[in-house]
């Protein structure tokens, strides 16, 4: 009976385990690749370092969000919590106009989900 429950034990030790090895896709974006999309699609706009102080930014009212700061508007996916990566994601996908921002920031429908989540994992990676 023992040598039963630490069989169980062993199993489920081991299953957990791997569970906290599989890639989320926060952990599966790539933050370089995310950086050279950021650059050429995003950066005019919010500046290569994400301060919103691109070339093109600094004639836009309102401004574009510096992401240093970390902090963001829209709770897009409207679970309480604003600037989760699901809310990035929608808003990068179909612009802030969408849910009640700016329509200066447009939607990217041309990036593949896979570009968007590295763009947003670059976004994370250049708070300060």
């Amino acid at each position: 009976m023992i040598m039963k429950f630490l069989n169980h034990s062993i199993s489920f030790a081991a299953l957990a385990a791997a569970a906290l090895l599989i890639p989320t896709a926060t952990l599966a974006a790539d933050a370089a690749a995310g950086k050279a999309s950021f650059n050429a699609n995003c950066s005019s706009c919010h500046g290569e370092s994400g301060k919103g102080d691109g070339p093109v930014g600094a004639a836009l009212q309102p401004p574009p969000r510096d992401f240093t700061t970390g902090e963001f508007k829209f709770d897009a996916d409207g679970d309480g919590t604003p600037g989760t990566d699901a809310d990035l994601t929608a808003v990068i996908s179909q612009g802030a106009a969408a849910f009640g921002g700016s329509p200066l920031m447009a939607p990217w429908p041309t990036l593949s989900e896979d570009d968007v989540a590295n763009v947003v994992a670059h976004i994370r990676s250049l708070k300060q």
